[in-house]
């Protein structure tokens, strides 16, 4: 399937910007399923100096250099994305065997660096107690990942606006609401306590026309979810806990790292501006039903009505 993404941020300022620089993550980046087949960012205004590269990670990165004073900042990413049906999940080596072959196999040492704690991601004793549930002694690491990625969307809540960038592991369990980044945040602290390698993808999930009853949490907006390593020989899978189900075929990913910080979309320092305000539009579709219901790229010409 091939799927167009078009991720819109729009920021409005109260009086000029003077100056201002911008880390972009919104270019989908090459993965295992997943082609870019074509992608383009436009700025506007146009950037005074532009820098395009990769991070550590290998994700796409803009770096962004405004020297003229603005009152508004327009994002418009859109891309083309083949993406391979959802692959199904074998259960895979115990656990256990997973945790050692991370701990003394020098071949895993990328994957080591995802058991580390990170800053909105802690090794979470709490969370790898709750988490540990799933674990049982032999237990298939497919099997184990999978009835946790099912717990968490059976047991909290999708509810916006009840959590923000500061809540802590503690509350969401607390809780049992919140959103994507908070179910992947709880999901990979757990895995890292119990010695699991889990990193965070940023990224989309299709959009669904509004009332279907097949509409996934969290669409129309960035997604979040978990990639966990499941041993030497199955790799990296992705997990979805806010909708319970296996990454793929209708996820696109932009990114992945320890936590949303280290691959937020847009990130950066402004001098001026006052009071600002932000706004985000996100369509990920099916290419030939975007270009008919006119999400197109930037430089495309809307066809004209009949």
């Amino acid at each position: 399937m091939i799927y167009r993404v078009r991720h819109v941020t729009r920021y409005a300022y109260e009086t000029p910007v003077d100056l201002a620089t911008h880390l972009v993550h919104l270019t989908p980046r090459a993965a295992s399923g997943q082609e870019v087949v074509r992608s383009t960012l436009l700025v506007d205004p146009p950037a005074s100096r532009r820098t395009d590269g990769t991070d550590y990670f290998g994700n796409p990165i803009a770096c962004l250099f405004h020297e003229e004073p603005h009152t508004s900042f327009v994002l418009t990413a859109v891309s083309d994305v083949s993406v391979a049906p959802t692959r199904s999940l074998t259960p895979g080596p115990a656990w256990e065997s997973v945790v050692r072959a991370v701990r003394h196999d020098a071949s895993a040492w990328q994957a080591a660096e995802f058991t580390l704690a990170s800053p909105a991601c802690p090794v979470s004793a709490r969370a790898g107690e709750w988490v540990a549930t799933s674990f049982t002694p032999g237990r298939p690491i497919g099997d184990a990942v999978m009835h946790l990625t099912r717990r968490i969307y059976t047991d909290f809540s999708f509810r916006a606006g009840v959590t923000g960038l500061a809540t802590t592991i503690d509350e969401i369990l607390d809780g049992r609401a919140g959103v994507c980044q908070d179910f992947t945040n709880l999901m990979i602290s757990g895995l890292r306590w119990l010695g699991v390698p889990a990193r965070y993808i940023s990224g989309y999930i299709r959009t669904y026309p509004r009332g279907d009853a097949a509409q996934l949490l969290g669409a129309d907006q960035s997604h979040a979810w978990v990639g966990v390593w499941l041993g030497p020989e199955m790799g990296w899978v992705g997990f979805d806990p806010t909708n319970g189900i296996l990454g793929g075929g209708e996820h696109v990913i932009t990114a992945y790292g320890r936590d949303y910080r280290d691959i937020s979309p847009v990130r950066g320092m402004i001098l001026g501006g006052g009071r600002g305000s932000m706004s985000v539009e996100v369509d990920l579709l099916p290419c030939d039903e975007a270009q008919a219901r006119g999400v197109l790229f930037p430089e495309e010409k809307r066809p004209a009505p009949g």
